[in-house]
């Protein structure tokens, strides 16, 4: 397949696709999207970036017009999309929304972290697709908020972040609800041996489709490395800021670190935010959404955070830190150069970080180009707190040598009530 009008998708798909620009597919939509038409049971593994969501949305879509799910019928939840992240659910939403304009299909997106009143409303309005995240659909089911009786689509979208993260006991949970005869089409960027069991336990005989390959990024993304010291980072990136153009996505290891990191690029000049999971929902959206129009240049993460972010154009990736696993850097440098697009990716790594670089490269089968660091850029200031001598006239007396023998519990109480 060379073009979406080749598809026998009905008018007012091939409309929406035609009006948001969508003509060539990927190669992972040109093979998944018929499998999916013709209601096959799916299995589609393909690096990060590659169209994934069209591939799933089209199918889906045509099933349910076939249905004639129409408005005025009995709202039912006739599909699912199961999700890892808050993140990557709405921005899901955001493209059934464009591609299902007209159809008289609606949406719900059910996700935790915003108002859960809101998002039944939207159930009980009548959604015939549900998009949610597995802990908080859970929730849901437990507390009979929701149907999925009716469910004949379900959608697994990146199964091994899923995993990953530790919502397999939601999504037995879930599927054990859900009906037997149904279509299901499961995506992930990797087949570890925990998405090969929850595929042999839940999909009928599927058909497997290997998009590229799953153990090393794409081709068109150059990979470079600095050996660089811990103090000297900072200035990396930011010489890097000032020389290259684009927006740059920045990965550190940790929630503290990535605000502040982003603090840091701040009050260099730069334009800069941090996303986390300990940020609330309306600071996620800011932060992504911010990012995505260009008010900020920077968006500095962390890799759970990350996961839902699907964004096109991105120029850069940093690896400012290690990744806690090597198989994270696949996910890591796949935010950028995506559908075909080129991209570049940078990690830092100092010298006693060797075998972990060592690591990677083991995995991608491939040898990261090594870039010297400029001597120009200089060691982060350590701002050192001032300790002010104490006046002599109010010099404390040493507490053993001249205060009255007495017990450590009585003069702890005596200061504490004094």
């Amino acid at each position: 397949m060379n073009n979406f009008s080749e598809l026998p998708l009905s008018s007012a798909l091939q409309s929406n696709l035609a009006r948001h620009g969508f003509v060539t597919p990927t190669p992972v939509q040109a093979q998944a999207v018929p499998a999916g038409l013709a209601g096959q049971d799916i299995v589609v593994t393909a690096q990060t970036g590659t169209g994934k969501t069209l591939a799933f949305v089209l199918p889906m879509l045509e099933s349910l017009l076939k249905q004639a799910v129409i408005p005025g019928s009995k709202p039912e939840i006739n599909a699912l999309i199961l999700s890892p992240t808050r993140e990557l659910a709405m921005q899901i939403g955001e493209t059934f929304h464009k591609i299902a304009a007209g159809t008289g299909i609606r949406s719900a997106v059910v996700v935790g972290g915003m108002s859960e009143q809101s998002q039944l409303l939207q159930i009980r309005k009548g959604a015939h697709v549900l998009i949610a995240t597995p802990g908080r659909l859970e929730d849901f089911l437990e507390r009979k908020l929701v149907k999925l009786s009716a469910v004949n689509v379900l959608v697994l979208d990146e199964a091994d972040r899923m995993l990953d993260m530790g919502f397999l006991p939601a999504i037995k949970r879930i599927l054990s609800v859900l009906p037997a005869s149904r279509q299901t089409m499961c995506f992930s960027a990797t087949m570890e041996p925990s998405v090969a069991q929850l595929i042999n336990t839940y999909l009928k005989t599927p058909t497997r489709l290997a998009i590229g390959s799953v153990s090393k990024p794409a081709e068109h993304i150059e990979l470079f490395v600095y050996e660089v010291e811990q103090d000297r980072k900072l200035g990396l990136l930011e010489k890097m800021l000032k020389e290259q153009h684009g927006s740059f996505l920045v990965f550190a290891r940790t929630k503290h670190g990535a605000d502040r990191l982003a603090s840091k690029l701040t009050r260099g000049g730069a334009s800069a935010t941090a996303i986390h999971g300990n940020r609330t929902q309306g600071q996620r959206i800011k932060a992504l959404r911010g990012f995505q129009q260009g008010e900020y240049r920077v968006l500095v993460a962390t890799d759970v955070a990350a996961r839902g972010i699907h964004v096109e154009g991105i120029a850069h990736v940093v690896n400012y830190d290690l990744p806690q696993v090597p198989e994270d850097f696949i996910h890591r440098v796949g935010r950028t150069g995506r559908a075909g697009h080129h991209g570049t990716a940078s990690t830092f790594g100092t010298r006693s970080e060797r075998g972990e670089i060592g690591k990677i490269e083991k995995l991608i089968k491939a040898r990261l180009t090594r870039r010297e660091v400029s001597p120009d850029v200089k060691a982060e200031q350590k701002h050192a707190i001032a300790v002010l001598p104490t006046p002599a006239s109010k010099a404390a007396k040493p507490f053993f040598r001249d205060a009255p023998r007495q017990s450590w519990f009585s003069t702890s109480r005596r200061r504490r009530t004094a």
